[in-house]
């Protein structure tokens, strides 16, 4: 089982670096809880997105993917939902005194919020979950194991490779905003900036077509 050409994952492990290279809403929302809270929250946020990925990888491995896919309805009721969470959290960061964390000292509670937050921005997200349909199945090998198993491993070697990306660039987020926090009046931008950045998100995400 999972018997693959080294051409095989040459092409599959380059499409998904440069895949988690490129900026979309989770790596914004990763950054923007960084600048916001610093390390700590940068990868509660990575970890609250990681752990969504891995809910896409199952629909798509069980199929469910495909509903939001073919249905108009389940995709836009998805992304509406999205939208809405999104701007939500935005209008909270900009109501926010720009004093609710400080760096690399964050309350557990506080990590386990935007862990949460990370986890229903990546689930509400309908183009992930369309992505992940759409990519997977472009490595499955006819007689290299069961459908599921195969598009299970490469969905989560997919999250992986985020490994290689994301990390770094919270580590070089939070020295960044170590020195940034050191005055009160710029961390209340920072979290007027982060309330920006979500409504932004949010708006995009719903205009977005299947």
């Amino acid at each position: 089982m999972f018997e693959y050409s080294l051409l095989h994952w040459g092409a599959f492990l380059s499409a998904a670096l440069l895949l988690n290279l490129s900026p979309g809403p989770d790596m914004a929302f990763i950054l923007g809880q960084t600048v916001r809270g610093g390390r700590s929250a940068g990868f509660s946020a990575l970890a609250g997105i990681w752990t969504g990925a891995f809910g896409h990888v199952l629909m798509a491995a069980a199929g469910l993917s495909a509903v939001l896919a073919a249905s108009a309805v389940a995709f836009a009721a998805v992304k509406w939902a999205g939208a809405a969470y999104l701007i939500w959290l935005g209008i909270k960061a900009l109501r926010s005194s720009g004093g609710g964390l400080t760096v690399d000292a964050a309350p557990p509670a506080r990590l386990g919020a935007v862990y949460r937050q990370g986890i229903v921005v990546s689930l509400l997200n309908p183009k992930v979950a369309v992505f992940f349909l759409a990519f997977l199945p472009q490595f499955v090998v006819p007689g290299a194991g069961p459908l599921w198993a195969q598009l299970m491993l490469h969905g989560v070697l997919v999250i992986a490779a985020a490994a290689v990306v994301e990390p770094p660039l919270i580590l070089a987020g939070g020295l960044l905003t170590a020195r940034l926090r050191a005055s009160p009046k710029i961390g209340l931008w920072l979290d007027r900036t982060l309330g920006g950045l979500l409504i932004a998100l949010g708006l995009r995400l719903a205009v977005q077509d299947r």
